[in-house]
């Protein structure tokens, strides 16, 4: 009878570890397919001036509203992906145009790489840790506070007139309640963050 328990005692032991590692598998992939679906903002100042953060502001705006005007009409990040490569030189003129405007004499360069980001609460919603396709902004010497947000989906972008449910376009309902209800997946967004850092650590 003893051995009997016992065989039942670990069946479910093994059924719970199997449950919470199905459970976390599907999450994981969740946030790895979050990171094949969104383009992230990564605006860096020219120093830490006053001044020089005002304007970080302006050029972040002047590059969101451009970036906009060619992927509105994408169907999924592929396509918002290709428009904002394709139109570089544009989304750069726009930020050297916020910069005149301001009275900098600084210069903004553009262009699309590949960064690690851990996971960053904004303003009503928060993105996994992972690699992220990236618009990064450099203005002047960049060597000032960083500014991160989102280009696709349109998160970002306050001047919007799409309705939210139009935001997520390419994103499924999972994913789409894992960015915005942040609060229910602390706990497994810093798994996510750890199990992210020991792969950054194999690849160096």
């Amino acid at each position: 009878m003893k051995f009997e328990i016992k065989n039942v005692i670990r069946a479910a032991i093994c059924g719970f570890f199997v449950a919470v590692t199905f459970s976390l598998s599907s999450f994981f992939g969740s946030c790895e397919k979050i990171t094949e679906e969104v383009l992230r903002l990564h605006v860096i100042a020219n120093s830490d001036s006053k001044e020089d953060q005002a304007i970080k502001l302006k050029v972040r705006d002047s590059v969101l509203s451009e970036s906009e005007k060619w992927y509105k009409n994408a169907e999924d990040f592929n396509e918002a992906n290709s428009q904002i490569c394709t139109h570089l030189q544009s989304i750069e003129k726009a930020a050297n145009k916020a910069l005149a405007a301001e009275g900098s004499t600084d210069r903004a360069t553009v262009q699309i790489t590949q960064m690690h980001f851990d996971t960053r609460n904004y303003e009503g919603f928060s993105l996994p840790a992972g690699e992220y396709r990236t618009l990064k902004i450099i203005i002047g010497e960049g060597e000032g506070t960083n500014w991160w947000c989102i280009v696709f989906p349109a998160l970002c972008v306050p001047m919007s007139e799409k309705e939210d449910s139009d935001l997520f376009v390419g994103i499924s309902e999972n994913e789409r309640d894992i960015i915005m209800n942040p609060s229910e997946y602390q706990i497994k967004f810093k798994l996510v963050e750890w199990y992210e850092s020991i792969k950054r650590g194999f690849k160096e």
